[in-house]
């Protein structure tokens, strides 16, 4: 139970920090592991390239001393013989020897901590010389204090630079390191964002044809998983296109066999003339015609109309001169010259949806709109009497007719809502219902762009 719960815990983090898209978590993914792998290796190599050398240096340093030491123990000890040690200690090994008649050691300083160079000499100076000793490798920056009392009074006095006893440059390596990595990762960027986009251009094109735009000239590549999701998708966009030109051709067909009867109708209604009789007959024949219009509009849904730029402002000014009825104007806040991508007719019959039916059942219809983050809000508003929050699902249901019949269409159908809804989201938006500042309801289309 608590690892379940750390566990869910740790993927919400993930999801609320991690970038949203596919290529940056990938690429996540890939660095960091190689990231700390890197660093754990480079430590581990660092840190055993550094003990290996100091511990050659600091032998090869105290075996030096060493052999200074049995040179003078050796020697007759006189001022020639002490200058000749120095002189082959500072000459030949570089080593800054100074021997100090009448000297003493100074009083141990405390070890530094992870101080490998005092470790080792201190290990090596005392299995080399067998003599007493005093190291100072911090005092003098650069450079180390040896001191090693030869003798009663004599004591040798090194100040040797600190490269003769340990590792004290690892930039080169540390550069060398640097650059394979940021190649290496150069190279995973580069094939890795040639992976991400075959799925980019899948999900533009799936995007396009869900907004009913073209797709072009999208063509399945990639790895075999995305190749066989491309084909997968193509084989759809046909299935899918092969059923709504046998769907409207079927309409097409049962349409015109509806209209030829509805027409000897009319013309045998036409023969009988004029009369008390005859009058609702051919009511009833011109609301069967209306009917059987919007009947195939919503089965019909955009037609395999091809999207195409309009004018917003021009074509919600078209619409509303469709619906305004006698004093009841319809102020639209528009920008002008903003142009669109869509379905003009389609689109035509959505609007015309919305304000026939605010301009129904209120006085007073407002139309506004904003395009930003390449999404049109469009907001149709009324002060009528609105619709409650629990029916407004209902109101999109097809042929279902509420209460104060806001969700119909011309025809009186129950269809006026459905059929916005369906254009809507033919173009990849989606239409919900809201309270209206103004005091009716609010018709709220949003649309990519």
């Amino acid at each position: 139970m608590q690892h379940s719960r750390f566990y869910r815990r740790f993927n919400l983090f993930l999801e609320r920090h991690l970038p949203e898209g596919l290529f940056p978590r990938a690429l996540i993914i890939l660095v960091a592991p190689m990231v700390l792998l890197q660093t754990i290796m480079t430590g581990l190599i660092l840190d055993r390239h550094s003990d290996n050398v100091t511990r050659i240096l600091a032998r090869s340093f105290a075996r030096d001393i060493s052999l200074l030491v049995q040179l003078y123990e050796e020697s007759d000890k006189t001022a020639a013989a002490v200058a000749r040690i120095e002189q082959l200690a500072n000459t030949r090994l570089a080593l800054g020897l100074t021997i100090q008649r009448n000297g003493v050691l100074p009083e141990p300083l405390p070890q530094p901590w992870f101080s490998f160079v005092d470790t080792r000499l201190t290990r090596y100076l005392t299995v080399e010389t067998g003599k007493p000793f005093w190291i100072d490798s911090q005092g003098n920056e650069g450079f180390v204090d040896i001191r090693v009392e030869v003798e009663k009074g004599t004591v040798f006095r090194l100040l040797t630079r600190e490269n003769r006893a340990r590792a004290t440059s690892t930039v080169l390596l540390l550069l060398l390191m640097l650059l394979s990595s940021v190649l290496l990762l150069g190279i995973a960027t580069v094939f890795l964002r040639k992976q991400i986009r075959p799925i980019a251009d899948l999900a533009a094109a799936a995007k396009s044809f869900g907004t009913g735009r073209d797709i072009g000239d999208f063509r399945p590549r990639g790895a075999r998983e995305v190749r066989q999701a491309g084909e997968a998708f193509l084989d759809m966009r046909d299935r899918i296109a092969k059923q709504v030109e046998q769907r409207t051709a079927m309409l097409a067909g049962v349409s015109h066999d509806l209209r030829t009867i509805l027409t000897r109708f009319r013309l045998e209604l036409a023969f009988l003339g004029d009369g008390p009789k005859v009058t609702p007959l051919k009511e009833d024949v011109e609301e069967m015609q209306r009917m059987l219009e919007a009947y195939m509009a919503f089965v019909k849904g955009d037609g395999g109309e091809k999207a195409s730029e309009v004018e917003l402002l021009s074509l919600v000014q078209a619409a509303a001169r469709t619906v305004e009825r006698g004093e009841r104007k319809i102020a639209i806040d528009l920008p002008q010259g903003r142009m669109l991508r869509v379905k003009p007719n389609a689109f035509r019959r959505l609007v015309i949806n919305l304000l026939g039916n605010a301009v129904r059942h209120a006085k007073n219809v407002w139309v506004s709109g904003v395009v930003g983050d390449r999404l049109l809000t469009l907001s149709v508003d009324d002060d009528g009497p609105g619709i409650p929050a629990d029916k407004r699902a209902d109101a999109f249901r097809p042929f279902v007719r509420l209460d104060d019949a806001r969700n119909l269409d011309e025809t009186g159908t129950g269809l006026g809502l459905a059929i916005a809804l369906d254009i809507a989201r033919a173009h990849g938006g989606d239409l919900r219902l809201e309270d209206s500042p103004r005091g009716g309801l609010r018709a709220v289309v949003q649309i990519p762009v």
